[in-house]
């Protein structure tokens, strides 16, 4: 029951849900750079929040994506510490529905708090459009949106 609230909670803040399906370009376990001004350099992807998977299968994310991620590089009192989390960038190419395919230099994503809201006030570099669609705070920080 809490769960279905909590979903309920972040649709009224605004958060759109799960468009077209999209390639999965990031597995857990890969780095990401971090885009935001939170003090965190470089994260590891720990979980894909509400995955559903296989039996042996790693879990997987692509742009939009909340998940959550520990901080690898960045400040001593963000390292080694659990955040949420939202995929703006992917390298892995993936293929819009007019026909167009997207593909980023690297891989970033945005620390947020469990609400929804950006922890950072600014970010560095692009945003997916698909990601600034689901996240409307993430859009409004965002300095170009592809």
């Amino acid at each position: 029951m809490a769960a279905k609230a909590k979903a309920r909670a972040l649709v009224a803040k605004g958060v759109a849900g799960r468009g077209l399906r999209t390639s999965r370009g990031l597995p857990v376990g890969c780095t990401l750079k971090c885009a935001d001004n939170t003090g965190a350099r470089e994260l590891r992807l720990v979980q894909v929040v509400g995955y559903k998977g296989r039996l042996r299968r790693l879990a997987s994310a692509t742009v939009g994506d909340s998940v959550v991620v520990s901080v690898k590089v960045g400040t001593p009192d963000m390292r080694k510490k659990l955040f949420q989390a939202v995929i703006i960038r992917q390298r892995m190419p993936y293929r819009r529905p007019e026909g167009a395919w997207v593909q980023f230099e690297d891989n970033a994503a945005v620390i947020v708090t469990p609400e929804g809201d950006m922890k950072g006030s600014e970010i560095r570099g692009p945003v997916a459009k698909e990601a600034a669609e689901r996240w409307p705070r993430i859009a409004s920080a965002a300095s170009i949106i592809v």
